[in-house]
């Protein structure tokens, strides 16, 4: 079952590289008491990903924090190590974005997102998605009917909806 406005999110741990390697971070203690902004894609690197949603959550950072959002996170079934390199590649990280994984996809299972596209080699990966969570609890979601769009799920359309 697809996760729902309304919904506590699943608990499950991504992925982060720290300095000493891969760190566990817990989807729980991201959120505690915290408004938090979490949007996931199909796979770091790959063309809409990369040159339309995490640009999006970069331009509208600002602004999500004049709303009061704590954290914007964006997950994807990738390892940690991918993960580090695309934020820096993008400019993510330097912009205050956190980019975590989600290798074994146990989140998005969870949230009821995964979809697999094997032509592109993409099995297990999350539908592309945005959200706003209050202290665990979905308050806004917007979920793309095609993978390969970012427009529901995009920086400005999230903004304005909260």
């Amino acid at each position: 079952m697809t996760i729902s406005v309304g919904d506590t999110l699943p608990e499950a741990n991504l992925l982060r590289l720290g300095a000493a390697g891969p760190e566990q971070v817990s989807v729980s203690e991201l959120t505690k008491d915290r408004k938090v902004v979490i949007f996931a894609v199909p796979g770091a690197f790959t063309p809409t990903c990369h040159s339309a949603h995490v640009p999006s959550f970069m331009r509208t950072k600002d602004a999500f924090a004049e709303k009061g959002v704590d954290e914007i996170i964006c997950v994807s079934v990738n390892d940690p190590f991918v993960m580090k390199a695309w934020g820096e590649a993008t400019g993510a990280a330097a912009a205050g974005i956190s980019l975590l994984a989600d290798g074994a996809s146990e989140f998005t299972k969870a949230m009821g997102m995964t979809f697999d596209a094997p032509p592109a080699g993409l099995v297990a990966r999350s539908k592309r998605y945005a959200l706003l969570a209050e202290n665990g609890v979905v308050k806004a979601l917007h979920l793309e009917e095609s993978p390969g769009t970012c427009e529901a799920s995009g920086g400005e359309a999230l903004l304005a909806a909260i």
